[in-house]
Formats: C-alpha cells, sequence, structure tokens
C-alpha cells in the first residue's frame, strides 16, 4: 500500500519536466501574454463560440468583407469548440490555462519517449534544455499544441509496436484519427508515419539478417495507416478536408509568403540551442542508421530537413528526434569498441550511474501531481498582476485603438495587416468584417500577392486601394504606408504606441 502511495506521491523525471516546463512558461516565458502573440487564437476562439451556440458549423466565410460568402473549410473546429468552450467560462486566462497544460503534456510525454527509445537518463535531461528552446518559438494557443499531444503519443506506440494485428488496435487507429483529424491538420501524419516505419522496417529486412522474435513489425503499420486513413475521414467534410489540405501544402508559392513556412533565422538571439537541436537529431539519425534502425533513420532525417526547411518544423525535431536521438545515442556509447581503456572506464561509469537514477525512479510516477499542478496554474493565472498581463499584447496588437474603430459605422472597410485582422475577430466577436487575416488557405495567392504590393507600397498600391474601396486604414506605427497615407492627405483619428487609425479623404 505504501509503494503504491509514493507511486502516486512521489513524481518521475517526466513529471517533474512537465511542472518545470509549466512554471517557465509561466513565469520566464512570460506565456500570459506571449501564448497570444498570434491573432488567428482570435478567430479560433469566435469560431468555437458560435459553433456551441448555433450547433453547425461555418460553410462561408462569416468574418471579413473581401471573402463574404465564400467556401471556408473550419478544419479544426474540434479544437475551436474546446477553446470556445473555455473562453465562455474564463476568458483568455481560461484559454492560456487550457494551452499551458497541453503544453506541459507535451514534455511528460517527451520523456515517456526517452524511456521507450532506450534513452540515458542524465543525456534527456541535457536534452531537455534544447528541447524548450526550440519548442518555444511556437508556444502559441493555436491547436497546432493538440497536434503536438497527439504526434508524441503516436510515436510513442510506434516505438512498441506489437507483432501481431488485432482488431482493438484497428478500433484504437481509427478512434484516434478521427479525434485527430477534427482537431488538427497534421493528422495525415498518423498514416504517414505509419507508412514511413512500415517503410523502414522494409528496407531493414531488405539488408539485415531477419529477427524472427520481431515478427513482421511492417505488416502491422501498414494495417494501422489503413485504418487511420478511414477513421480519418470521419469529419464533417469526409474526404474534402483531405484534398483541402493537400492542395493547402502543395501551395508552395503561398506558403513562400507565410512567416511561419520560412526558414529560421539561425542569426537571431539564441539561435544556438535551436542548431544544437538539429546537430543532435542528425547524428541521431546516422547512428540509428548504422544500428539497422531504419524507421528511425528516416524519421529523424525526415524531421531534420522539414525543420531546416521551415521554422514550424523545427519543434517536430525537438519533441520527436531527440527521444529517439538519445536511444541511439545511448546504444552507441554502451557499445563503443577500441576505446581507451580510462575513456571506456569512465563511459561505463557514467552509463551506470545514470542507469541507476532511472532505475530508482522507475517506481515512481507522480500522477497526483498533474491535478496539483492545474491548481497552481490556475492560482497564478487568477492572481491578479497575472490576469491584468494575460491575453493580446497591447505593444502588438491595436487594443488602444480599437475604441476608436468602435466609433467607426458599421460598414466601414478598414485596411489592416493580417495580425491585427485575427485581433479585431476577436475583439469584436466576428461583428465588425474585416479585410484580411490568418486564414490564408480562404484568402489565397492572388489576394496575397495584392496584399503584399498594397502594404510595402510597391507600384500599382494606389491601384489597390481605390479596388477596395478603403475608408479607413489601421497600421503599424513602423508601416511605411501609414506615413505614404498620411501624406496623401488620410486624416488620423487616433494613435499609440502601437498603431495609427487613419480615416479617407472625402475626395481621393
Amino acid at each position: 500500500m505504501g509503494h503504491y502511495t509514493g507511486k502516486w506521491l512521489v513524481p518521475d523525471l517526466a513529471m517533474v519536466g512537465a511542472a518545470v516546463t509549466l512554471l517557465f512558461a509561466l513565469f520566464l516565458f512570460d506565456g500570459g501574454e506571449k501564448l497570444f502573440r498570434d491573432s488567428d487564437t482570435g478567430w479560433h476562439i469566435r469560431t468555437g463560440e458560435t459553433i456551441l451556440a448555433t450547433g453547425v458549423l461555418p460553410r462561408s466565410d462569416p468574418y471579413s468583407w473581401t471573402q463574404a460568402g465564400k467556401a471556408w473549410v473550419a478544419w479544426e473546429w474540434g479544437a475551436d469548440v474546446l477553446m470556445g468552450a473555455v473562453h465562455r467560462e474564463h476568458g483568455v486566462t481560461g484559454v492560456a490555462l487550457l494551452y499551458l497544460m497541453a503544453i506541459a503534456a507535451c514534455t511528460w510525454l517527451w520523456f515517456r519517449l526517452h524511456w521507450i527509445a532506450g534513452g540515458d537518463f542524465l543525456i534527456a535531461c541535457a536534452m531537455a534544455s534544447p528541447m524548450l528552446s526550440t519548442v518555444n518559438i511556437h508556444w502559441l494557443a493555436r491547436p497546432h499544441v493538440f497536434g503536438w499531444v497527439f504526434l508524441l503519443a503516436w510515436i510513442s506506440v510506434a516505438e512498441r509496436s506489437p507483432r501481431r494485428f488485432l482488431w482493438w488496435h484497428a478500433l484504437a487507429a481509427a478512434a484516434g484519427s478521427a479525434l485527430w483529424a477534427n482537431m488538427h491538420a497534421s493528422f495525415f501524419l498518423l498514416p504517414l508515419t505509419c507508412l514511413l516505419y512500415a517503410a523502414g522496417h522494409l528496407l531493414r529486412r531488405a539488408v539485415w539478417k531477419a529477427d524472427p522474435s520481431h515478427g513482421s513489425p511492417e505488416k502491422w503499420f501498414a494495417g494501422i495507416a489503413l485504418f487511420a486513413g478511414v477513421g480519418s475521414l470521419l469529419n464533417p467534410y469526409g474526404w474534402r478536408l483531405h484534398f483541402h489540405v493537400w492542395e493547402y501544402l502543395r501551395g508552395v508559392e503561398l506558403l513562400a509568403r507565410i512567416g511561419e513556412f520560412q526558414s529560421f533565422n539561425f542569426h537571431s538571439e539564441g539561435a544556438f540551442q535551436i542548431l544544437l537541436c538539429l546537430a543532435l537529431a542528425g547524428m541521431g539519425a546516422v547512428l540509428a542508421l548504422s544500428q539497422g534502425k531504419v524507421a528511425q533513420f528516416l524519421l529523424m532525417a525526415g524531421l531534420a530537413a522539414t525543420g531546416l526547411r521551415s521554422a514550424r518544423g523545427l519543434p517536430l525535431v525537438a519533441l520527436l528526434a531527440l527521444p529517439l536521438a538519445n536511444g541511439a545515442l545511448t546504444q552507441a556509447l554502451a557499445s563503443a569498441q577500441g576505446l581507451r581503456p580510462g575513456l571506456r572506464r569512465r563511459l561505463d561509469q557514467f552509463l551506470q550511474y545514470s542507469g541507476n537514477l532511472r532505475r530508482l525512479e522507475m517506481g515512481f510516477r507522480g500522477y497526483a501531481a498533474a491535478p496539483a499542478l492545474l491548481v497552481l496554474a490556475f492560482v497564478v493565472l487568477h492572481a491578479p498582476a497575472m490576469r491584468a498581463r494575460t491575453g493580446f499584447p497591447a505593444d502588438q496588437f491595436p487594443v488602444q485603438a480599437a475604441a476608436a474603430v468602435e466609433r467607426l459605422p458599421a460598414g466601414a472597410r478598414i485596411l489592416h495587416p493580417d495580425k491585427f485582422g485575427g485581433y479585431l475577430i476577436y475583439r469584436f466577436s466576428g461583428q465588425r468584417k474585416v479585410f484580411f487575416d490568418g486564414r490564408s488557405d480562404l484568402y489565397g495567392l492572388e489576394f496575397m500577392k495584392r496584399y503584399i504590393r498594397l502594404v510595402q507600397v510597391r507600384p500599382g498600391w494606389e491601384e489597390h486601394i481605390r479596388y477596395y474601396g478603403f475608408t479607413h486604414a489601421l497600421l503599424p506605427n513602423d508601416y511605411s504606408l501609414a506615413g505614404v497615407l498620411e501624406a496623401r492627405g488620410w486624416k488620423k483619428l487616433h494613435k499609440d504606441s502601437t498603431a495609427i487609425l487613419l480615416g479617407a479623404p472625402e475626395d481621393p
């Protein structure tokens, strides 16, 4: 009874890591504000609230005057509903709490994946710093965080694939895929990684001698891929969701104009930890291949390549590749031959000591700490000082200018950047229609080209002003367009440290 109680009360490294992540995100990262530094959170919340109020999914754009009536795929409606429900009860504080707990859950799953992959205790601890430094570049109150949770859980299962396929595996794969498909567009990664693992095991069989005790894991992964694919069809859009995601991701020219899909700036402050993360992933991939772990090699190499190409892929490198790299590195250190006796002895002592630490904590889980962490985060976020700082940061969004915008005519056509659009949708509950927001799949490439030409004051920008018939402009103070419009006779209606609101001249 005492051991059972201790198992629940004493936290293991995974639970400690989750607690550290939560505290780091709350205090050092300033999650109350920084989770809301992407305005897409705004329309996600309002979409969820609308679905809860009406009981139906939006089928056409409800937020903009430029795309009014155009078909819109609310492909993350499940996450929107969850965000909307939490927001209705607890406001932005509740939304922050929801995502902070999801982020902490990612760290918990991350450490568990280290042990499943055969990773070393102390190496896992050392990898925690580059992991957090890499993942937090995309810590946002947006549905992709739920995608991280699903992906970590799935790879943990994949690394322990059974020898034969059972009926309940099929049901679990279909159910998990269906839930994922209604929460975030990354659901395709489940069948995709299944096929990758199946290909890896087939390649391994073709190169190395097959171990009869391993069975035929490629058949298991093929079965999971099939049922996961079928399960993903259980969404309000059916196969059209898959087609929509495919069309969006293959639109290279459109994605090239979206910041989060661009390559990360490795000259920026703190980039060393991210470079270290990529280096560890690359080293792990090479070691995994030398050990005959072809599936792990394919996954780590693919993740590293994606991370180099797109900043959005870097968190996946940290969350998935680092634990697998730890497993490959630990095996390489344990089996290294030809080392000097002194080095071999010290290495064995290190591995033994680290292994003893792992065995010591294996008897504990600390599940009771999870509700304690939830209560702690709830109390901290509801403290007056923290609550006042939670939400869309006023130095990035037109929080002060919103009062002036509210006094404008209902049909005002306001020129503003996409980052302001999501905030305006949130601030006015979708009632004031926006020019542009972060739903790039809805607006499309041609609109994006016109928008970029306009805000960068490129040749032809005046034609776009006339085409859209703007009555007002709400722009960041550092936009060149704001100064140009003022010089052309647009009247300043409001200005603060973040944004300026201009009114078009009566006789343009």
